[in-house]
């Protein structure tokens, strides 16, 4: 897919992944539309220096079912398009399933996947009008790999892979392609909760983290090459495979890294 001059709207772009995919759009000539709760002048101002055509903020929480709608129908009013949706927003959540308070998890499935489908559902009909146009979803290692301590987290990843494959194939003869993001341990605000929601029952000395700008990298060489999946590398890619085809053996080499 050809990026320069195209529109990119990037859920959660503030910081994070989001930040890096917004700085590496910028510096390839895009429009950079930021989707975030709040606006951050500076970020802006940064993304113009990089070598940013326009640079927009929305105000969007994926955490409020209206806010989605009204959102959606302000970007329906204004003249442009949606060449390359980017939803990356995301909350985290951990730990003993028993343990865990549920309004935290319900928002989670909200912001990752709920909010995610209905962003993608409101976008997809202006998309399709498009002569190319790409759907960009953020899952992890975690929605293919069922760790103890994750099993929320990991149902709503898991939850992203299932519906961006299954779009995959109702776009199938469409103008509009897909891309799902296995995202490895990256090196952010979010990866450095990791230990105040899983250390209490999980050892987890085996993590490792890559910074968020070689992720995005990756990503944006399988968005211009049109690749459905972009899978992570090392270590993290044989987690992943362990947990999709030895999913017994990926158990038994966690095990001993966790206790009750």
């Amino acid at each position: 897919m050809e990026l320069n001059g195209k529109n990119i709207l990037i859920s959660g772009a503030n910081r994070g992944i989001g930040l890096a995919l917004a700085k590496k759009a910028a510096s390839s000539m895009m429009n950079v539309h930021l989707l975030c709760r709040t606006r951050d002048p500076g970020v802006e101002a940064e993304l113009k220096k990089l070598g940013a055509s326009l640079v927009k903020s929305w105000s969007l929480d994926l955490s409020d079912p209206k806010n989605i709608e009204a959102f959606a129908a302000e970007f329906e009013k204004s003249d442009f398009t949606c060449d390359v949706l980017v939803n990356n927003a995301g909350q985290l959540t951990g730990g003993l399933v028993e343990e865990q308070d549920i309004q935290k998890v319900y928002q989670m499935f909200q912001v990752n996947l709920v909010g995610l489908i209905d962003l993608t559902k409101r976008m997809l009909p202006g998309m399709l009008k498009l002569p190319e146009a790409k759907v960009v979803n953020n899952a992890s290692v975690s929605g293919l790999m069922y760790l103890p301590c994750a099993s929320t987290y990991a149902a709503s990843k898991a939850g992203v892979i299932a519906f961006t494959e299954s779009l995959r194939n109702e776009l199938e003869g469409t103008s509009v392609s897909t891309l799902t993001m296995i995202t490895p341990g990256v090196k952010t605000r979010m990866y450095d909760e990791i230990p105040d929601l899983y250390s209490g029952h999980l050892d987890l000395k085996f993590l490792s983290s890559i910074p968020a700008d070689e992720w995005v990298e990756e990503v944006f060489r399988c968005m211009k090459k049109d690749i459905a999946v972009c899978w992570p590398s090392g270590q993290s890619f044989l987690g992943v495979k362990l947990g999709q085809h030895f999913p017994g053996l990926l158990s038994r080499m966690v095990r001993p890294y966790f206790k009750r």
